[in-house]
This record gives C-alpha cells, structure tokens and sequence, in this order.
C-alpha cells in the first residue's frame, strides 16, 4: 500500500467518522436506561470478567471483528435482551438473559477468519464455556445463538421461546454494527489486512451497499425490526458519502 493511497484512506476514514458522529440513533436514545444496565453488567459481572479474558486471544482485531466489535455486539444484545424480557417483570431473569446474550457477543466471531465461522464457533463456545456454572440448556441456547447469526442463511427456528429469542438478539446485535460501525472500523481493517488496492475498494464498494441494503428487512427481534433499519440507513448514507470520497481524483 503507496504512502499516497495511505493518506487518502486516513482522509476519508475521518471524514466517515465526522458524518457517523452526526447520527444520533434512536436506540440509544429510547433505551439509555437499559443500554446503561447492559454495560454495568458487561464491565463487572464475573462471569463476564471471566469470559472477555478466555475469549480474548481468539479475537482478530485485524479483520474488524475483533475486541471492540464483539464488546459492541455483546452489549447491544444484553440490551436488547433486557428489552424483550421486562414484561415477564421479574429483575433476576431479565438480567440473566442479558448476561447469556452477552455471552453469545463474546462468543460469536471467534473463529471468524475460519470457513463455517459460525458453525465452528458454536462448537468452540461449548468448550470454552464447559467449567462455567451454567445449565445445560443455558449452554445449548448459547450454542444455537451463535451458530445462527449469519445472515441470508435459513436455519432451524429453535426449540424453545428462550432460544429463539436468544439468537434473534445476537443477530440483531451483530447486524446493528453493518451501520455506522462499517465506515467507523470495519471497512478500514478488512482493507489494511487484505491490502485491497483503492481500485479494488472502489470496485467492491456497490456490492456492499447493495448487501448491507437486503440487511433492513431481517431483523429477528420485535426491538429490532423497529429500530435495527435506522443503523442500516445510517451505514448507507456514510457508505454512499464514503464512495464519493474514495472515487473523487480517481480515473
């Protein structure tokens, strides 16, 4: 990569954060109070502390699904999960089933630069989680979660309420970062690490647009399908911001 095509990157990657700092996502705004729960349990809750610390060297912060993105998807998913259980009014299960949708955050991408990632990071996650004080069944829905968060893939709906809901907050969670956090992070490291040139940037760049658009209409939770297509927009007005930039002095 020329120190030329370096300095353009660097360019339109600030300027893709100065446009993403102007969306002020509904989400975090309607659901501070919870998103605020989720992040005190994320950052002190033992079992957390355990998991970021034995999922931390599987975790590629290289390819744009590492630490950051997993703590992200991690969080949103607790808050989703604290969303979708406050009807059943009682505080202890509501915070358990944040703390199992964290878990599945950690878990999701860590056998991400692997074929079948999700598949292999389900069997990976029952290893990992193996010794910790969790039910059998809790295991389980952990491993369905993460097994089933790709998107455009038909899997199995899930034996139970609690499984079904626990992968449809993982997803949520993780299609929550195709917005902003695209143009944020994970575009600029997918580059570096596959040294794409800026023609083939600009070439793959439409395609993206056009995935990340089918993402609107496959949000799994009720929370989600409301609020997940505000994030996708968002993406795509930067995204479309971005291309211009990257296309601009380009022959």
């Amino acid at each position: 990569m020329t120190d030329e095509m370096t300095d353009k990157l660097t360019y339109v990657r600030e300027k893709s954060r100065e446009m993403a700092r102007q969306c002020n996502l509904d989400f975090y705004i309607d659901f501070a109070a919870e998103h605020s729960l989720a992040k005190e349990i994320f950052f002190t809750h033992p079992l957390m502390v355990r998991l970021r610390e034995d999922v931390l060297p599987f975790l590629n912060d290289g390819y744009g699904h590492g630490i950051k993105h997993s703590k992200l998807v991690a969080i949103d998913a607790g808050t989703l999960g604290i969303i979708e259980t406050k009807t059943v009014n009682n505080p202890a299960e509501s915070k358990k089933f944040c703390i199992l949708a964290q878990m599945c955050g950690l878990l999701h991408d860590i056998c991400r630069l692997e074929d079948d990632h999700a598949v292999k990071a389900a069997e990976f996650s029952e290893i990992i989680l193996k010794d910790y004080p969790l039910s059998t069944e809790d295991k389980n829905n952990i491993a369905f979660a993460v097994r089933t968060h790709e998107a455009f893939k038909t899997w199995p709906r899930g034996d139970t309420s609690s499984s079904r809901l626990l992968s449809a907050a993982l997803y949520d969670a993780d299609k929550f970062r195709w917005g902003p956090d695209n143009f944020i992070t994970t575009l600029w490291e997918i580059c570096y690490y596959e040294e794409w040139t800026l023609q083939e940037i600009i070439e793959r760049f439409p395609a993206g647009l056009q995935m990340m658009e089918k993402i609107i209409d496959t949000f799994r939770t009720p929370t989600g399908r409301i609020y997940g297509p505000e994030f996708i927009r968002c993406g795509l007005e930067i995204g479309s911001g971005v291309y211009r930039l990257l296309k601009q002095d380009v022959p």
